[in-house]
């Protein structure tokens, strides 16, 4: 009896691990690439009942332990990088001036949230220098505006289709421009950030659809916003942050591409996941909200904030400025497949790299 419940457990975690081997864009399968946690542990628990209770000596139960042996090992490869385990990406900052740090706050606000008193609270007492809200339609904006005394620097695109986006700074920002880059609904806000040395920095934000049976039957037209962004940034000698719900978890083929074609450096590395969604489900939690830099930074500190009603927990970040510790500082780096697939999944969207807006300092 429990050979056969085995069997079926074991089935199950070894097509979760072989279907996203595939490179197809359809949703099923790169909604695969979400729960590499929950099937992690599953197999570890279903692992530990068959040490517990199988017969050792059975060929066949050694060949079901040795199968979910396999899936675990190279499920927690995935994840293992956002675990204190593993070394940093980003190092810590250290005596670095306030005039040379940025701080930046992202909230996916689910429109149909109206606990605007909450995230207001949090912006008031974590004091971001940059906050950027994702999901926001007239009435947030209209509501957020209150913070406009402080936050005096804006872009504002209010849309009724979950896809609205508005940024708030205190920073001065210059050539700014919101762009729909793959789809004509879909914004991103790209600009420049004067910090008070007179530093500036490349952001970009963005928040991608997702592939989904709602959304999106393929995921083509998030692969190839990122990846056109990613690009655009790639080599650049202007400190650059990209920031947003990317609608991708941080272990994706799709994120660590990101990674690899931009050079972009994750301070999530050797910290921890900083699960964003879903906030109202302990178990069924992923990091969809991400923020990415160059390697002009080091890290101050990032920070998961408390849920304000939103199915997303907001995230914070402060970046230092420090371009001598941080030149030592490495991630992901593309090989020519890299480079290839990316070429291929951008050309699968009417959209370009030359299209990407590229603020200049």
């Amino acid at each position: 009896m429990h050979l056969a419940l085995f069997a079926t457990l074991v089935a199950l975690i070894l097509i979760a691990t072989l279907v996203p081997f595939s490179r197809a864009t359809q949703w099923w399968i790169r909604d695969l690439d979400f729960p590499r946690l929950q099937i992690t542990i599953v197999a570890l628990v279903v692992l530990a009942a068959q040490l517990l209770v199988d017969d050792l000596a059975d060929p066949v139960s050694q060949g079901l332990i040795a199968v979910n042996a396999l899936c675990l090992g190279y499920q927690a490869w995935w994840i293992i990088p956002y675990t204190r385990i593993y070394p940093r990406e980003v190092k810590a900052a250290l005596g670095v001036s306030e005039a040379e740090r940025i701080r930046i706050l992202t909230a996916n606000v689910l429109t149909p949230n109206r606990n605007t008193d909450g995230l207001i609270a949090l912006i008031r007492e974590h004091q971001p220098d940059v906050f950027v809200t994702l999901e926001t339609d007239a009435w947030w904006q209209e509501r957020l505006d209150v913070l406009e005394t402080d936050y005096p620097h804006a872009l504002k695109c209010p849309l009724d289709n979950l896809y609205g986006m508005h940024v708030y700074s205190r920073l001065p920002l210059e050539d700014a421009a919101i762009q729909f880059l793959v789809e004509d609904d879909i914004p991103s806000m790209h600009a420049l950030a004067i910090l008070p040395s007179g530093r500036k920095v490349r952001m970009h934000f963005l928040h991608p659809a997702p592939p989904s049976p709602t959304e999106h039957d393929e995921s083509t037209e998030r692969d190839a916003e990122l990846l056109v962004v990613a690009k655009s940034v790639a080599e650049v000698d202007t400190p650059v942050i990209v920031a947003g719900d990317l609608n991708d978890v941080a272990w994706s083929t799709t994120t660590r591409l990101f990674r690899k074609i931009s050079g972009l450096l994750d301070p999530r590395i050797g910290r921890g996941m900083f699960n964003t969604f879903h906030a109202d489900h302990w178990f069924l939690r992923w990091p969809l909200d991400h923020l990415f830099h160059s390697r002009h930074f080091t890290l101050s500190f990032i920070r998961r904030l408390p849920h304000f009603g939103s199915d997303h927990f907001p995230v914070l970040v402060e970046l230092a400025y420090d371009r001598v510790r941080g030149a030592a500082q490495e991630g992901l780096a593309a090989d020519e497949d890299d480079l290839a697939l990316a070429e291929q999944k951008i050309a699968a969207e009417p959209v370009e790299v030359d299209d990407v807006h590229e603020p200049q300092a």
